[in-house]
Protein backbone atom coordinates (compact mmCIF):
# COMPACT_ATOMS: atom_id res chain seq x y z
CA UNK A 1 0.00 0.00 0.00
CA UNK A 2 1.12 3.36 -0.75
CA UNK A 3 2.36 6.31 1.43
CA UNK A 4 -0.78 8.59 0.29
CA UNK A 5 -3.11 5.67 0.98
CA UNK A 6 -1.40 5.12 4.17
CA UNK A 7 -2.03 8.83 5.40
CA UNK A 8 -5.66 8.97 3.63
CA UNK A 9 -6.56 5.81 5.74
CA UNK A 10 -4.82 7.34 8.78
CA UNK A 11 -7.11 10.51 8.42
CA UNK A 12 -10.33 8.24 7.83
CA UNK A 13 -9.55 6.36 11.34
CA UNK A 14 -8.91 9.61 13.15
CA UNK A 15 -12.25 11.00 11.96
CA UNK A 16 -13.88 7.90 13.09
CA UNK A 17 -11.93 7.74 16.34
CA UNK A 18 -12.91 11.64 17.01
CA UNK A 19 -16.89 10.66 16.32
CA UNK A 20 -16.78 7.61 18.15
CA UNK A 21 -15.54 9.52 21.32
CA UNK A 22 -18.26 12.12 20.52
CA UNK A 23 -20.80 9.36 20.85
CA UNK A 24 -19.52 7.78 23.66
CA UNK A 25 -19.50 10.80 25.70
CA UNK A 26 -23.49 11.71 24.73
CA UNK A 27 -24.13 7.85 25.61
CA UNK A 28 -21.76 8.49 28.77
CA UNK A 29 -23.78 11.38 29.66
CA UNK A 30 -27.24 9.64 28.94
CA UNK A 31 -26.83 6.77 30.65
CA UNK A 32 -25.58 8.55 33.49
CA UNK A 33 -29.08 10.89 33.38
CA UNK A 34 -30.84 7.74 33.47
CA UNK A 35 -29.26 6.20 36.47
CA UNK A 36 -29.69 9.26 38.07
CA UNK A 37 -33.68 9.24 36.65
CA UNK A 38 -33.81 5.78 38.25
CA UNK A 39 -32.24 6.38 41.56
CA UNK A 40 -34.52 9.43 42.16
CA UNK A 41 -37.89 7.49 42.35
CA UNK A 42 -39.23 10.15 44.64
CA UNK A 43 -38.41 12.67 42.23
CA UNK A 44 -40.41 16.18 41.93
CA UNK A 45 -43.65 16.44 39.98
CA UNK A 46 -41.46 19.34 38.02
CA UNK A 47 -38.96 17.46 36.81
CA UNK A 48 -40.59 14.34 35.05
CA UNK A 49 -42.45 17.37 33.29
CA UNK A 50 -39.70 18.85 32.18
CA UNK A 51 -38.41 15.39 30.72
CA UNK A 52 -42.09 14.64 29.46
CA UNK A 53 -41.65 18.13 27.74
CA UNK A 54 -38.15 17.71 26.15
CA UNK A 55 -39.57 14.20 24.51
CA UNK A 56 -42.98 16.28 23.74
CA UNK A 57 -40.38 18.91 22.02
CA UNK A 58 -38.23 16.18 20.62
CA UNK A 59 -41.49 14.42 18.87
CA UNK A 60 -42.79 17.71 17.47
CA UNK A 61 -39.24 18.89 15.63
CA UNK A 62 -39.30 15.49 14.24
CA UNK A 63 -42.43 15.78 12.61
CA UNK A 64 -41.62 19.39 11.50
CA UNK A 65 -38.55 18.16 9.58
CA UNK A 66 -40.97 15.60 8.28
CA UNK A 67 -44.43 17.26 6.95
CA UNK A 68 -43.88 21.04 8.02
CA UNK A 69 -42.74 24.03 6.02
CA UNK A 70 -39.16 24.49 5.11
CA UNK A 71 -38.90 27.80 4.68
CA UNK A 72 -37.14 29.91 7.80
CA UNK A 73 -38.68 33.34 6.62
CA UNK A 74 -41.66 34.63 9.04
CA UNK A 75 -44.01 36.41 7.74
CA UNK A 76 -43.81 40.07 7.38
CA UNK A 77 -47.38 40.84 8.94
CA UNK A 78 -45.99 39.72 12.11
CA UNK A 79 -42.97 42.56 12.17
CA UNK A 80 -44.39 44.85 13.63
CA UNK A 81 -45.25 42.68 16.82
CA UNK A 82 -41.69 41.58 16.45
CA UNK A 83 -40.11 44.61 16.57
CA UNK A 84 -42.53 46.20 19.56
CA UNK A 85 -41.59 43.19 21.44
CA UNK A 86 -37.83 43.13 20.81
CA UNK A 87 -37.67 47.26 22.17
CA UNK A 88 -39.84 45.83 25.04
CA UNK A 89 -37.05 43.11 25.50
CA UNK A 90 -34.22 45.64 24.79
CA UNK A 91 -35.33 48.03 27.88
CA UNK A 92 -35.47 44.94 30.51
CA UNK A 93 -31.61 45.21 30.00
CA UNK A 94 -31.08 48.32 31.90
CA UNK A 95 -27.46 47.38 32.42
CA UNK A 96 -26.77 47.91 28.60
CA UNK A 97 -28.55 51.08 28.70
CA UNK A 98 -28.44 50.78 24.62
CA UNK A 99 -31.19 53.03 22.62
CA UNK A 100 -30.67 51.88 18.98
CA UNK A 101 -32.49 53.86 16.35
CA UNK A 102 -35.41 51.74 15.99
CA UNK A 103 -36.78 50.95 12.84
CA UNK A 104 -40.67 51.64 11.66
CA UNK A 105 -42.33 48.94 9.59
CA UNK A 106 -45.28 49.92 7.71
CA UNK A 107 -47.82 47.28 7.46
CA UNK A 108 -47.52 44.78 5.07
CA UNK A 109 -50.10 45.64 1.98
CA UNK A 110 -50.31 42.25 0.10
CA UNK A 111 -49.80 43.53 -3.63
CA UNK A 112 -50.82 40.46 -6.44
CA UNK A 113 -48.34 41.04 -9.06
CA UNK A 114 -49.31 42.46 -12.60
CA UNK A 115 -49.96 38.95 -14.87
CA UNK A 116 -47.52 40.28 -17.94
CA UNK A 117 -48.98 39.98 -21.79
CA UNK A 118 -48.16 37.49 -24.33
CA UNK A 119 -45.68 40.23 -25.58
CA UNK A 120 -43.99 40.59 -22.36
CA UNK A 121 -43.86 37.29 -21.30
CA UNK A 122 -42.26 36.05 -24.64
CA UNK A 123 -40.67 39.20 -25.29
CA UNK A 124 -37.43 37.02 -26.86
CA UNK A 125 -38.83 34.69 -29.10
CA UNK A 126 -38.89 35.05 -32.70
CA UNK A 127 -42.42 35.68 -34.28
CA UNK A 128 -44.08 34.85 -37.39
CA UNK A 129 -47.16 35.85 -38.52
CA UNK A 130 -49.40 33.29 -40.50
CA UNK A 131 -52.63 34.28 -42.03
CA UNK A 132 -55.46 31.94 -41.66
CA UNK A 133 -57.25 31.12 -44.93
CA UNK A 134 -60.22 28.83 -44.00
CA UNK A 135 -63.34 30.17 -45.82
CA UNK A 136 -64.24 28.22 -49.09
CA UNK A 137 -64.41 30.31 -52.71
CA UNK A 138 -68.55 30.17 -51.75
CA UNK A 139 -68.02 32.11 -48.23
CA UNK A 140 -66.05 34.45 -49.92
CA UNK A 141 -68.68 35.24 -52.76
CA UNK A 142 -71.37 37.55 -51.82
CA UNK A 143 -74.64 36.53 -50.93
CA UNK A 144 -76.24 39.48 -52.49
CA UNK A 145 -75.07 40.20 -55.99
CA UNK A 146 -72.40 37.44 -56.23
CA UNK A 147 -69.56 39.61 -56.38
CA UNK A 148 -65.95 38.30 -55.14
CA UNK A 149 -64.87 40.01 -52.23
CA UNK A 150 -61.52 41.49 -51.77
CA UNK A 151 -59.16 41.80 -48.74
CA UNK A 152 -59.95 44.92 -46.71
CA UNK A 153 -58.26 44.17 -43.63
CA UNK A 154 -56.51 42.13 -41.18
CA UNK A 155 -56.27 41.73 -37.44
CA UNK A 156 -55.21 39.43 -34.57
CA UNK A 157 -57.05 36.71 -33.45
CA UNK A 158 -54.77 34.68 -31.17
CA UNK A 159 -51.33 33.54 -31.03
CA UNK A 160 -49.42 30.47 -30.09
CA UNK A 161 -46.42 29.46 -29.04
CA UNK A 162 -45.14 26.23 -31.10
CA UNK A 163 -42.93 23.99 -29.37
CA UNK A 164 -40.26 22.35 -32.13
CA UNK A 165 -38.56 19.15 -30.45
CA UNK A 166 -34.71 18.98 -30.47
CA UNK A 167 -33.04 17.35 -33.01
CA UNK A 168 -29.43 15.77 -34.19
CA UNK A 169 -27.43 16.75 -37.02
CA UNK A 170 -25.06 14.63 -38.16
CA UNK A 171 -22.11 17.12 -40.43
CA UNK A 172 -19.00 15.23 -42.21
CA UNK A 173 -16.00 17.64 -42.84
CA UNK A 174 -14.26 17.40 -46.10
CA UNK A 175 -10.97 18.40 -46.20
CA UNK A 176 -9.49 19.86 -49.64
CA UNK A 177 -6.02 18.93 -50.80
CA UNK A 178 -4.34 21.63 -53.12
CA UNK A 179 -1.46 21.54 -55.05
CA UNK A 180 0.73 23.19 -56.87
CA UNK A 181 0.37 23.00 -61.09
CA UNK A 182 3.24 24.52 -61.82
CA UNK A 183 5.73 21.59 -59.59
CA UNK A 184 3.32 18.38 -60.34
CA UNK A 185 5.61 17.68 -62.88
CA UNK A 186 8.78 18.11 -61.43
CA UNK A 187 10.57 15.61 -58.70
CA UNK A 188 9.15 17.37 -55.97
CA UNK A 189 5.48 18.20 -56.00
CA UNK A 190 3.75 20.79 -53.71
CA UNK A 191 0.55 19.83 -51.99
CA UNK A 192 -1.16 21.46 -48.68
CA UNK A 193 -4.06 20.13 -47.05
CA UNK A 194 -6.72 21.86 -45.61
CA UNK A 195 -7.86 20.22 -42.28
CA UNK A 196 -9.80 22.21 -40.74
CA UNK A 197 -9.92 22.80 -36.82
CA UNK A 198 -9.43 19.42 -34.66
CA UNK A 199 -11.56 17.68 -33.16
CA UNK A 200 -13.13 18.40 -29.52
CA UNK A 201 -12.37 15.11 -28.87
CA UNK A 202 -9.59 12.73 -31.48
CA UNK A 203 -11.53 10.02 -32.57
CA UNK A 204 -14.87 11.15 -31.72
CA UNK A 205 -17.59 12.34 -32.96
CA UNK A 206 -18.97 15.10 -29.98
CA UNK A 207 -19.19 18.17 -31.02
CA UNK A 208 -18.87 21.30 -28.85
CA UNK A 209 -22.54 21.93 -29.24
CA UNK A 210 -23.18 18.06 -27.99
CA UNK A 211 -21.12 18.10 -25.34
CA UNK A 212 -22.24 21.86 -23.92
CA UNK A 213 -25.85 19.91 -23.94
CA UNK A 214 -24.55 16.94 -22.08
CA UNK A 215 -22.61 19.20 -19.14
CA UNK A 216 -26.26 21.22 -18.78
CA UNK A 217 -28.57 18.45 -18.36
CA UNK A 218 -26.27 16.20 -15.92
CA UNK A 219 -24.82 19.68 -13.68
CA UNK A 220 -27.77 22.29 -14.19
CA UNK A 221 -30.80 20.10 -14.83
CA UNK A 222 -29.93 17.10 -12.73
CA UNK A 223 -30.35 14.77 -15.13
CA UNK A 224 -27.96 11.41 -14.62
CA UNK A 225 -26.08 10.29 -18.05
CA UNK A 226 -28.56 7.24 -18.03
CA UNK A 227 -32.06 9.27 -18.42
CA UNK A 228 -29.47 11.34 -21.07
CA UNK A 229 -29.23 8.17 -22.96
CA UNK A 230 -32.88 7.31 -23.22
CA UNK A 231 -33.44 11.04 -24.71
CA UNK A 232 -31.07 10.23 -27.52
CA UNK A 233 -32.64 7.18 -28.05
CA UNK A 234 -36.00 9.05 -28.79
CA UNK A 235 -33.76 11.09 -31.38
CA UNK A 236 -32.67 8.20 -33.11
CA UNK A 237 -28.90 8.19 -31.99
CA UNK A 238 -26.94 5.41 -29.89
CA UNK A 239 -25.25 7.93 -27.58
CA UNK A 240 -23.75 5.58 -24.35
CA UNK A 241 -23.56 6.67 -21.05
CA UNK A 242 -20.30 5.63 -20.99
CA UNK A 243 -19.22 8.16 -23.69
CA UNK A 244 -21.19 11.02 -22.46
CA UNK A 245 -19.01 10.66 -19.10
CA UNK A 246 -15.51 10.32 -21.36
CA UNK A 247 -16.39 13.69 -23.11
CA UNK A 248 -17.41 15.17 -19.72
CA UNK A 249 -14.15 14.90 -17.92
CA UNK A 250 -12.41 15.21 -21.14
CA UNK A 251 -13.63 19.04 -21.74
CA UNK A 252 -13.16 19.16 -17.93
CA UNK A 253 -9.73 18.45 -17.88
CA UNK A 254 -8.77 20.14 -20.78
CA UNK A 255 -10.52 23.26 -22.09
CA UNK A 256 -12.50 23.95 -18.53
CA UNK A 257 -9.39 23.59 -16.58
CA UNK A 258 -7.23 26.27 -17.68
CA UNK A 259 -10.54 28.83 -16.49
CA UNK A 260 -11.16 27.17 -13.41
CA UNK A 261 -7.41 28.06 -12.42
CA UNK A 262 -7.84 31.78 -13.69
CA UNK A 263 -11.04 32.11 -11.68
CA UNK A 264 -8.96 30.42 -8.84
CA UNK A 265 -5.95 33.05 -8.98
CA UNK A 266 -8.31 35.82 -9.38
CA UNK A 267 -10.57 34.64 -5.82
CA UNK A 268 -6.61 34.37 -3.88
CA UNK A 269 -6.30 37.86 -4.38
CA UNK A 270 -9.83 38.85 -2.57
CA UNK A 271 -9.71 39.21 1.04
CA UNK A 272 -13.76 38.27 1.61
CA UNK A 273 -14.79 34.90 0.89
CA UNK A 274 -17.54 32.25 2.07
CA UNK A 275 -17.03 28.67 2.60
CA UNK A 276 -19.38 25.60 2.91
CA UNK A 277 -19.25 21.79 1.99
CA UNK A 278 -21.26 19.00 1.55
CA UNK A 279 -20.73 14.86 1.06
CA UNK A 280 -20.15 13.16 -1.91
CA UNK A 281 -19.95 9.39 -2.62
CA UNK A 282 -17.36 8.74 -4.81
CA UNK A 283 -17.17 4.75 -5.70
CA UNK A 284 -13.67 3.98 -7.06
CA UNK A 285 -11.31 5.79 -5.20
CA UNK A 286 -8.05 4.08 -4.41
CA UNK A 287 -7.53 2.14 -0.60
CA UNK A 288 -11.21 3.24 0.26
CA UNK A 289 -14.64 1.48 0.40
CA UNK A 290 -17.18 2.81 -1.85
CA UNK A 291 -19.67 3.62 0.48
CA UNK A 292 -17.14 6.01 2.05
CA UNK A 293 -17.98 9.70 1.61
CA UNK A 294 -16.11 12.07 0.34
CA UNK A 295 -16.81 15.98 0.23
CA UNK A 296 -17.13 18.63 -2.41
CA UNK A 297 -16.71 22.33 -0.90
CA UNK A 298 -17.63 25.64 -2.63
CA UNK A 299 -15.57 28.67 -2.28
CA UNK A 300 -17.10 31.87 -3.26
CA UNK A 301 -15.85 35.25 -3.06
CA UNK A 302 -17.69 37.99 -0.36
CA UNK A 303 -20.35 40.47 -0.95
CA UNK A 304 -16.97 43.25 -1.58
CA UNK A 305 -18.74 44.61 -4.93
CA UNK A 306 -16.38 42.79 -7.03
CA UNK A 307 -16.52 40.39 -9.68
CA UNK A 308 -18.13 37.13 -8.21
CA UNK A 309 -16.47 34.04 -8.06
CA UNK A 310 -17.98 31.17 -7.51
CA UNK A 311 -15.08 27.48 -6.81
CA UNK A 312 -15.96 24.28 -6.44
CA UNK A 313 -13.12 21.25 -5.69
CA UNK A 314 -13.44 18.11 -4.43
CA UNK A 315 -11.69 15.73 -1.74
CA UNK A 316 -11.35 12.64 -0.55
CA UNK A 317 -11.96 13.70 2.92
CA UNK A 318 -13.70 16.68 5.32
CA UNK A 319 -10.48 17.34 6.96
CA UNK A 320 -9.97 21.29 7.76
CA UNK A 321 -6.34 20.80 5.92
CA UNK A 322 -8.21 20.46 2.47
CA UNK A 323 -9.64 24.23 2.88
CA UNK A 324 -5.92 24.80 4.16
CA UNK A 325 -4.57 23.55 1.35
CA UNK A 326 -6.63 25.23 -0.98
CA UNK A 327 -6.48 28.94 0.25
CA UNK A 328 -2.58 28.42 0.09
CA UNK A 329 -1.07 31.61 -1.79
CA UNK A 330 -3.87 34.10 -0.04
CA UNK A 331 -2.61 37.12 1.51
CA UNK A 332 -3.45 36.39 5.44
CA UNK A 333 -5.69 39.27 6.91
CA UNK A 334 -8.82 37.84 4.83
CA UNK A 335 -12.10 37.40 6.02
CA UNK A 336 -14.15 34.32 5.64
CA UNK A 337 -17.56 33.56 6.54
CA UNK A 338 -18.55 29.41 7.11
CA UNK A 339 -20.81 27.22 9.75
CA UNK A 340 -19.71 25.66 12.40
CA UNK A 341 -17.66 22.97 11.01
CA UNK A 342 -14.70 22.59 13.28
CA UNK A 343 -12.05 22.21 10.48
CA UNK A 344 -12.06 25.65 9.64
CA UNK A 345 -10.26 26.67 12.75
CA UNK A 346 -7.27 26.03 10.76
CA UNK A 347 -7.27 29.14 8.67
CA UNK A 348 -5.29 31.05 11.44
CA UNK A 349 -4.72 33.73 8.31
CA UNK A 350 -8.29 34.21 8.39
CA UNK A 351 -10.75 36.16 10.44
CA UNK A 352 -13.91 34.04 10.58
CA UNK A 353 -17.31 35.64 10.79
CA UNK A 354 -20.17 33.92 12.43
CA UNK A 355 -23.25 32.93 10.48
CA UNK A 356 -26.05 34.24 11.96
CA UNK A 357 -28.60 32.16 9.72
CA UNK A 358 -27.01 29.30 11.58
CA UNK A 359 -27.37 30.47 14.87
CA UNK A 360 -31.30 31.38 14.17
CA UNK A 361 -32.26 28.19 12.74
CA UNK A 362 -30.91 26.74 15.81
CA UNK A 363 -33.25 29.03 17.72
CA UNK A 364 -36.50 28.40 15.58
CA UNK A 365 -35.49 24.96 15.78
CA UNK A 366 -35.39 25.11 20.11
CA UNK A 367 -39.23 26.79 19.76
CA UNK A 368 -42.50 24.71 20.77
CA UNK A 369 -45.20 24.00 18.33
CA UNK A 370 -47.63 26.72 18.74
CA UNK A 371 -45.52 29.05 20.90
CA UNK A 372 -44.23 30.59 17.96
CA UNK A 373 -45.97 33.86 18.87
CA UNK A 374 -45.09 33.73 22.45
CA UNK A 375 -42.96 36.34 22.96
CA UNK A 376 -41.90 35.29 26.74
CA UNK A 377 -40.32 31.62 25.23
CA UNK A 378 -36.61 31.87 25.58
CA UNK A 379 -36.65 30.81 22.01
CA UNK A 380 -38.67 33.08 20.37
CA UNK A 381 -36.66 35.99 22.33
CA UNK A 382 -33.73 34.58 20.60
CA UNK A 383 -34.79 34.85 16.91
CA UNK A 384 -36.11 38.44 17.55
CA UNK A 385 -32.95 39.39 18.12
CA UNK A 386 -31.58 37.89 15.11
CA UNK A 387 -34.60 39.43 13.24
CA UNK A 388 -33.48 42.97 14.19
CA UNK A 389 -29.44 42.42 12.55
CA UNK A 390 -31.30 41.53 9.12
CA UNK A 391 -33.95 43.64 9.35
CA UNK A 392 -31.36 46.48 9.37
CA UNK A 393 -29.11 44.93 6.98
CA UNK A 394 -32.34 44.05 4.70
CA UNK A 395 -32.70 48.65 4.91
CA UNK A 396 -28.71 49.11 4.83
CA UNK A 397 -28.99 47.35 1.22
CA UNK A 398 -32.34 49.61 -0.04
CA UNK A 399 -30.65 52.51 0.61
CA UNK A 400 -27.48 51.52 -1.14
CA UNK A 401 -24.55 52.38 1.71
CA UNK A 402 -21.35 52.32 0.70
CA UNK A 403 -19.07 49.75 3.13
CA UNK A 404 -17.88 52.37 5.54
CA UNK A 405 -21.43 53.56 5.40
CA UNK A 406 -22.73 50.36 6.11
CA UNK A 407 -19.83 49.95 8.55
CA UNK A 408 -20.40 52.99 10.57
CA UNK A 409 -24.46 52.27 11.07
CA UNK A 410 -23.35 48.39 12.19
CA UNK A 411 -21.02 49.52 15.18
CA UNK A 412 -23.95 52.52 15.81
CA UNK A 413 -27.00 50.25 15.26
CA UNK A 414 -26.23 46.32 15.71
CA UNK A 415 -23.26 46.56 18.26
CA UNK A 416 -25.81 47.16 20.83
CA UNK A 417 -28.36 44.57 20.02
CA UNK A 418 -25.46 41.41 19.86
CA UNK A 419 -24.71 43.08 23.08
CA UNK A 420 -27.55 42.69 24.66
CA UNK A 421 -28.32 39.21 22.81
CA UNK A 422 -25.25 38.15 24.57
CA UNK A 423 -26.72 39.37 28.21
CA UNK A 424 -29.74 37.05 26.87
CA UNK A 425 -27.05 34.68 26.31
CA UNK A 426 -25.87 34.84 29.76
CA UNK A 427 -28.94 34.55 31.17
CA UNK A 428 -29.76 31.46 29.74
CA UNK A 429 -30.16 28.59 31.65
CA UNK A 430 -32.55 25.56 29.57
CA UNK A 431 -33.39 21.94 30.38
CA UNK A 432 -29.97 19.92 29.70
CA UNK A 433 -30.56 18.23 26.10
CA UNK A 434 -33.28 20.37 25.38
CA UNK A 435 -33.52 21.65 21.63
CA UNK A 436 -32.86 25.25 23.78
CA UNK A 437 -30.15 24.18 25.33
CA UNK A 438 -28.26 22.54 21.86
CA UNK A 439 -28.53 26.00 20.22
CA UNK A 440 -27.27 27.98 23.69
CA UNK A 441 -24.16 25.71 22.99
CA UNK A 442 -23.77 26.35 19.84
CA UNK A 443 -23.91 30.24 20.45
CA UNK A 444 -21.68 30.42 23.53
CA UNK A 445 -19.09 28.28 21.29
CA UNK A 446 -19.16 31.07 18.68
CA UNK A 447 -19.38 33.97 20.87
CA UNK A 448 -15.58 35.12 19.75
CA UNK A 449 -16.63 35.48 16.31
CA UNK A 450 -20.10 37.20 16.75
CA UNK A 451 -18.92 40.64 16.25
CA UNK A 452 -16.12 39.79 13.98
CA UNK A 453 -18.30 41.25 10.93
CA UNK A 454 -18.47 44.54 12.56
CA UNK A 455 -14.59 45.39 11.89
CA UNK A 456 -15.56 45.94 7.91
CA UNK A 457 -18.73 46.72 5.88
CA UNK A 458 -17.84 44.51 3.33
CA UNK A 459 -18.00 41.13 5.91
CA UNK A 460 -21.75 39.85 5.71
CA UNK A 461 -24.09 38.87 8.17
CA UNK A 462 -24.84 34.85 7.31
CA UNK A 463 -23.38 32.25 5.23
CA UNK A 464 -26.51 31.86 3.20
CA UNK A 465 -24.86 33.22 -0.25
CA UNK A 466 -22.29 29.87 -0.13
CA UNK A 467 -25.17 27.95 1.32
CA UNK A 468 -26.77 28.56 -2.00
CA UNK A 469 -24.41 27.94 -4.09
CA UNK A 470 -23.63 24.45 -2.31
CA UNK A 471 -27.45 23.49 -2.93
CA UNK A 472 -26.54 22.61 -6.77
CA UNK A 473 -24.69 19.78 -5.49
CA UNK A 474 -27.57 18.52 -3.29
CA UNK A 475 -29.89 18.36 -5.66
CA UNK A 476 -27.49 17.00 -8.16
CA UNK A 477 -26.66 14.10 -6.09
CA UNK A 478 -30.40 13.01 -5.29
CA UNK A 479 -30.98 12.56 -9.00
CA UNK A 480 -27.24 11.03 -9.90
CA UNK A 481 -26.47 9.55 -6.69
CA UNK A 482 -22.51 9.32 -7.23
CA UNK A 483 -19.61 9.81 -9.17
CA UNK A 484 -17.54 6.77 -10.75
CA UNK A 485 -14.17 7.45 -10.28
CA UNK A 486 -11.68 10.24 -8.77
CA UNK A 487 -11.47 11.66 -12.58
CA UNK A 488 -15.34 12.17 -12.48
CA UNK A 489 -15.45 14.09 -9.15
CA UNK A 490 -13.09 16.44 -10.28
CA UNK A 491 -14.48 17.07 -13.45
CA UNK A 492 -17.90 17.30 -11.66
CA UNK A 493 -16.53 20.30 -9.37
CA UNK A 494 -15.05 22.03 -12.60
CA UNK A 495 -18.27 21.87 -14.32
CA UNK A 496 -20.28 23.08 -11.69
CA UNK A 497 -17.72 25.70 -11.59
CA UNK A 498 -18.29 26.67 -15.08
CA UNK A 499 -22.09 26.63 -14.64
CA UNK A 500 -22.40 28.65 -11.54
CA UNK A 501 -20.02 31.03 -12.96
CA UNK A 502 -22.43 32.07 -15.78
CA UNK A 503 -25.82 31.93 -13.87
CA UNK A 504 -23.77 34.30 -11.37
CA UNK A 505 -23.68 36.57 -14.16
CA UNK A 506 -27.02 35.76 -15.90
CA UNK A 507 -25.64 34.33 -18.97
CA UNK A 508 -27.61 31.65 -20.95
CA UNK A 509 -25.34 28.31 -19.39
CA UNK A 510 -25.63 26.17 -22.56
CA UNK A 511 -24.61 29.49 -24.96
CA UNK A 512 -21.38 30.20 -22.60
CA UNK A 513 -20.31 26.42 -22.47
CA UNK A 514 -20.49 25.84 -26.07
CA UNK A 515 -18.64 29.46 -26.74
CA UNK A 516 -15.87 27.83 -24.21
CA UNK A 517 -15.70 24.47 -25.80
CA UNK A 518 -15.65 26.16 -29.40
CA UNK A 519 -12.88 28.63 -28.29
CA UNK A 520 -11.47 25.80 -25.84
CA UNK A 521 -8.68 27.36 -23.76
CA UNK A 522 -5.89 25.10 -23.04
CA UNK A 523 -2.74 25.44 -20.84
CA UNK A 524 -0.51 27.66 -23.12
CA UNK A 525 -3.76 30.36 -23.38
CA UNK A 526 -2.36 33.98 -22.28
CA UNK A 527 -4.11 35.28 -19.01
CA UNK A 528 -5.39 38.20 -21.37
CA UNK A 529 -7.09 35.65 -23.55
CA UNK A 530 -8.78 34.23 -20.47
CA UNK A 531 -9.78 37.52 -19.33
CA UNK A 532 -11.54 38.23 -22.59
CA UNK A 533 -13.26 34.42 -21.71
CA UNK A 534 -14.64 34.91 -18.43
CA UNK A 535 -18.11 35.39 -17.22
CA UNK A 536 -17.89 39.42 -16.18
CA UNK A 537 -16.37 40.15 -19.41
CA UNK A 538 -18.52 42.61 -21.30
CA UNK A 539 -18.28 41.20 -24.63
CA UNK A 540 -19.36 37.91 -22.81
CA UNK A 541 -22.55 39.94 -21.01
CA UNK A 542 -23.37 41.11 -24.43
CA UNK A 543 -23.29 37.87 -26.67
CA UNK A 544 -24.57 35.51 -23.76
CA UNK A 545 -26.89 37.54 -21.21
CA UNK A 546 -30.15 35.82 -20.79
CA UNK A 547 -32.69 38.73 -21.67
CA UNK A 548 -35.72 37.79 -19.89
CA UNK A 549 -35.75 39.22 -16.34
Amino acid sequence: MSSGRNDIRLIELKDTISQLNQTIRVQTEMIKDLRKAIEEHHASDEKKDQIISNLQAEISYLKAKLFGASSEKRRKEDLPGQMSLFDELMEEEPAKEIEPEYIEIKAHERKRKKKPDLNEQFRDIPVRQEFVDTLTEEQKTCSICGTKMVEIGHELIRSEVIFTPAKLERVEYIATTYGCPKCKETEEPQFVKDNGIPALLRGSYVSPSLAAHVICQKFMNAMPLYRQEKDWEQLGATITRASMARWIIHCSKTYFQPMYEYFEKQLKKRKFLMMDETRLQVLKEEGRRAQTQSFIWVVRSGEDGLPKIVLYHYTETRAGKHAVGFLDGIKPGYYFMADGYHGYNLLKDGKRCCCYAHIRRYLLEAIPKGHEKDYTDPAVQGVLYCDKLFEYERRYREKGFSPEQRKKRRLKDEKPVIEAFLSWLDAQTPVKGSRLDKAVIYIRNRKDSLMTYLEDGRCSLSNNLSENAIRPITVGRKNWLFCDSVDGANASAICFTMIEMAKAYDLNVYKYLNFLLEKRPNARTAQKELEKLAPWNEEVQKMFARKMK
